[in-house]
């Protein structure tokens, strides 16, 4: 897995709770935050209320197909995928059928 490397700010308490963290734990600061980072993602990708809004901005082309299949999963990724062709031709496939 690639790595990025990111600049942020924390909470001095929070750092020194991840710092006592990593030494109970034997691990480095930054195992701690991506293992606490890693587990709040989790729970957030798994409301649906979360999965819903992703889907509106995969919709509406905030976010790409590949961000799209890393929270719902590819088999409903690719469902929806189909959905926003049909519904971006769909006026097109309206005429279309008028036609006939």
């Amino acid at each position: 897995m690639s790595t990025k490397r990111v600049n942020f700010r924390l909470p001095e308490e929070l750092v020194t709770q991840a710092d006592i963290a990593a030494e109970v734990t034997h691990k480095n600061r930054t195992e701690i935050l991506i293992e606490a980072l890693r587990e709040y993602l989790a729970e957030l990708e798994a409301e649906e209320e979360f999965k819903e809004t992703v889907v509106e901005f995969y919709l509406e082309d905030h976010i790409e197909f590949d961000a799209l299949v890393s929270i719902i999963g590819r088999q409903d990724a690719e469902s929806i995928q189909a959905s926003k062709e049909v519904l971006n031709h769909g006026d097109e496939l309206a005429e279309k059928l008028t036609d006939l």
